[in-house]
């Protein structure tokens, strides 16, 4: 089981990866010519994104959906407990 401050300590390691990442990228690809923008900005940085892999492949679950599912429902049951379990799924 990993603790929260080895969680935090992965993100800040994956944030430091990703701005390097990013720098590398921007100083070596090439620019866009035209004005479209095709893509909107995430809501999730990429080393948010990079720590939930991090976590699933290092948990040995077998099914992404299931373990966030999974997840996400103890930490609703922890922030609201008098809802009830059925409703969270």
């Amino acid at each position: 089981m990993i603790t929260e401050d080895k969680v935090t300590e992965i993100f800040y390691m994956t944030y430091d990866f990703c701005k390097f990442f990013d720098a590398m990228t921007a100083k070596y690809t090439l620019k866009p010519n035209g004005k479209r923008k095709y893509h909107r900005d995430s809501t999730m940085s990429k080393a948010e994104v990079i720590l939930i892999m991090i976590l699933f492949h290092d948990s040995g679950c077998l099914c992404f959906i299931e373990t966030v599912n999974d997840e996400l429902k103890n930490i609703a049951q922890v922030e609201h407990p008098n809802i009830d379990a059925l409703a969270i799924s």
